[in-house]
């Protein structure tokens, strides 16, 4: 027999050795976040757990394992027919569960009675969760970052975009977010992950960073939407070195028409959104930026965000957190394009050799 256990502090450091990290947990438990590069593999999905539940309460305990024992096994079956039979002898699998092992531990055994080395993760993902977020501020620590700084408009985004196709390190804290970083910021058709799940991505990103290169990342604040960003990460980036990023008002008014085309093709749904910034800004405002967003002129309400919200927020928030904004080198693309921001891009990653 091969079964062994890994407790979560090595779990952290190994999870590359394994050919597969197996999460035996239902779908919804497995949606809400898990190890990085799992597959779910339910031994009970979310029906089954709440009919067990109710057996469990309404029946006894004793009732309740029966059914659930007969459930598991029939699960962990269609496992092995769908995914098992085709492995090698030598595959290694990383199995857990929430905490107590016993789903994993079921579907466990059994891949060790075939003859596979099986590792079970003790404590399952919630001692995995306590001991990522412990490591979330030493992988900080061991890392050197470059904040590119930039009024909304000015493409920090695609210059992000394009210092990754050059090999550069960059940690899209947006794209992890799956959001803009904004009161406007939403993606339409594209929820945000749980606050668990975001922790998770931006520890295994930033796990995979060379500490002896640079990592670029945007001038973020504490939230990026509805998930907040770890406080060690935040803190690190507010006293690291800055890039200012600048564009026309022209041209960042002619980006943010593009990378938010779904508000000028959805008139309505831009008129919603900006019901958001009425307490703000004061509903005469924003009423008259929804009369002009019906009457399709988009381009005048976004230079006025841009000039009277979004402007003045963001400079006195950089002027208040980022201690070396005022020190931060200026950079400036010969304009929004694709390519320029790639010429700009290239420049910095060669600077940074």
């Amino acid at each position: 027999m091969s079964l062994t256990t890994l407790n979560a502090t090595d779990a952290l450091a190994q999870l590359q050795t394994f050919d597969t990290i197996i999460d035996a947990r239902s779908e919804s438990e497995f949606a809400l976040d898990h190890l990085p590069g799992a597959v779910n593999w339910p031994t009970l999905d979310d029906e089954e757990r709440k009919l067990i539940g109710t057996v469990y309460v309404q029946v006894n305990q004793f009732e309740a394992k029966k059914r659930g024992a007969a459930m598991a096994a029939r699960n962990i079956g269609k496992h092995i027919e769908r995914d098992v039979i085709s492995k090698p002898r030598d595959w290694k699998p990383l199995a857990y569960c929430w905490r107590g092992g016993k789903r994993s531990g079921s579907l466990s055994l059994i891949l060790d009675q075939i003859g596979f080395h099986v590792t079970l993760l003790e404590g399952g993902y919630k001692a995995f969760r306590a001991a990522m977020l412990l490591d979330i501020p030493r992988q900080v620590d061991r890392l050197n970052f470059q904040v590119v700084c930039g009024t909304t408009g000015s493409g920090k985004t695609r210059l992000l975009q394009a210092l990754a196709r050059t090999g550069a390190q960059v940690l899209d804290l947006e794209a992890l977010a799956s959001h803009r970083s904004s009161v406007l910021g939403a993606i339409p058709g594209q929820p945000q992950p749980s606050q668990k799940h975001f922790d998770s991505l931006v520890w295994d990103a930033l796990r995979q960073f060379d500490p002896t290169r640079p990592v670029y990342v945007e001038s973020e604040s504490k939230k990026v939407g509805n998930v907040s960003i770890a406080t060690a990460l935040v803190e690190r980036m507010r006293t690291s070195p800055c890039l200012n990023l600048r564009l026309s008002m022209g041209e960042r008014v002619a980006l943010l028409m593009e990378d938010y085309d779904f508000f000028v093709t959805d008139p309505n749904h831009f008129c919603n959104r900006l019901d958001v910034l009425a307490e703000i800004r004061g509903k005469g405002v924003v009423n008259g930026w929804k009369a002009l967003v019906l009457a399709g002129q988009v381009e005048p309400v976004v230079h006025d965000l841009l000039t009277l919200h979004y402007d003045p927020v963001y400079l006195q928030s950089m002027q208040r957190n980022f201690v070396m904004y005022p020190q931060a080198r200026p950079i400036e693309p010969r304009d929004r394009s694709i390519d320029a921001m790639q010429e700009l891009a290239d420049q910095l990653n060669q600077a940074a050799g």
